[in-house]
């Protein structure tokens, strides 16, 4: 039986609620939004264990900030995390969950990872004003397990495009291995295309960091002129690195995909050369390009994003299978349900980030205005109503079921 034939054979019976092209267009967006708190989380916990063991009043503040700063950007990436994870599922089901299952084990223990990851980061920040290197060992374990973590989903997601080694991974010889305790697939290029970037993105992020505090009387000048410098090295620097790696994984490619002449890649490319010109500007005045250097590295980041899209669709086309293909069983009410809890959560978010970026512009405590609290009674609200509606339709279902 052909290779073709068995995938479409995996696909669930049921169908899809919606059109695909909806939930790849979301694919794209949320994963662009997800890896840049990615790329945020590895640099910052990285850099905080490097500026803790350096030493130097600049570098132990910086420290500090950064650590803090990881534990909102791993809450984030996770958050983020979700969607695309699901958008996969539903229209990639027969590569993703092949390859979950052929490493069973390291699914599930992505998860304790992380968990633990997440534990000796705070752990890290609580003692950040320790004397003495030994307590710079959690974070160091903390970006070795964020580390790991990130490998699994790169082998993972490789798996997933690789289904004419499948047979071969579970079979070893005459027998079967279903202990899913290996990872099969890891391409170097590829992988490093994901993490070069983290520290691009945190050099970004530093230079961020100066153009927030620069009006706060409790930061000094030379300190912020400080953070922003060394975050416009950084940017340039590993962006242009990022640039060498991207390259390298080009050419790693199979042949017959001619990828390098597709016109996504070439607007991703462009992007990343646009934004590696506005890096080498903001060398001199790194708080005045902060904003527009953020900007120009999402964009970058969500065009690689709709290239990595396009690249998915010829690597699952060579077994002439299709998103587009897949049977549409129009269910607008779990559509609108489902649509109408990413717009509450991006509410949400949106209320989060903004208590944090208002709060932090104040020396001292910080006191809410009254559309802030306004807007905080709506996200509760919001949540509350989501809540009893799930729960509800939970109830009415079972019900439904066990009466049938």
């Amino acid at each position: 039986m052909e290779i073709g034939t068995i995938l479409k054979g995996l696909q669930d019976p049921m169908g899809i609620p919606f059109y695909p092209i909806v939930f790849q267009i979301l694919l794209v967006l949320t994963f662009a939004l997800h890896i840049m708190f990615v790329n945020f989380t590895l640099g910052t916990s990285f850099l905080s264990v490097y500026g803790y063991l350096k030493g130097g009043e600049n570098w132990r503040r910086l420290s500090k900030s950064l650590v803090r700063a990881t534990t909102l950007n791993i809450s984030m990436a996770m958050l983020l995390g979700v969607a695309p994870l699901l958008f996969v599922q539903v229209i990639y089901d027969p590569f993703w969950y092949t390859s979950n299952t052929l490493s069973a084990a390291w699914v599930i223990g992505f998860i304790l990872i992380m968990m633990l990851g997440y534990s000796l980061t705070y752990v890290f920040y609580l003692k950040r004003d320790s004397r003495g290197s030994g307590f710079a060992l959690f974070g160091i374990i903390a970006f070795a397990l964020f580390l790991l973590s990130g490998i699994i989903m790169h082998a993972l997601g490789y798996q997933s495009l690789l289904p004419e080694k499948w047979l071969n991974w579970y079979l070893k010889g005459d027998a079967i291995n279903p202990s899913g305790m290996a990872l099969h697939a890891f391409q170097l290029p590829r992988f490093l295309h994901f993490i070069i970037p983290s520290f691009a993105m945190t050099g970004i992020f530093l230079m961020l960091y100066a153009w927030y505090f620069k009006d706060r009387a409790d930061f000094e000048k030379d300190y912020i002129e400080w953070v922003g410098r060394l975050g416009a090295k950084m940017a340039f620097l590993f962006t242009a690195i990022q640039a060498i790696v991207g390259f390298w994984w080009l050419f790693s490619l199979p042949l017959e995909f001619n990828f390098f002449t597709n016109p996504f890649f070439l607007i991703g490319a462009g992007l990343g050369v646009g934004l590696l010109l506005l890096l080498y500007l903001a060398q001199k005045e790194p708080v005045k390009y902060a904003v527009p250097s953020i900007l120009g590295a999402f964009l970058t980041i969500l065009g690689m994003s709709l290239a990595r899209e396009v690249l998915r669709i010829k690597y699952v086309d060579r077994f002439n299978y299709s998103i587009f293909d897949y049977q549409v069983n129009v269910d607008w009410g779990s559509t609108l349900l489902f649509l109408a809890t990413f717009v509450m959560g991006l509410i949400i978010i949106f209320y989060l980030l903004s208590v944090a970026y208002r709060s932090g512009k104040v020396e001292g405590q910080f006191e809410a205005s009254p559309s802030m609290h306004k807007l905080g009674r709506i996200s509760i609200a919001l949540l509350l109503i989501w809540i009893v509606i799930v729960a509800g339709l939970g109830v009415i279902i079972s019900i439904k079921n066990y009466l049938a």
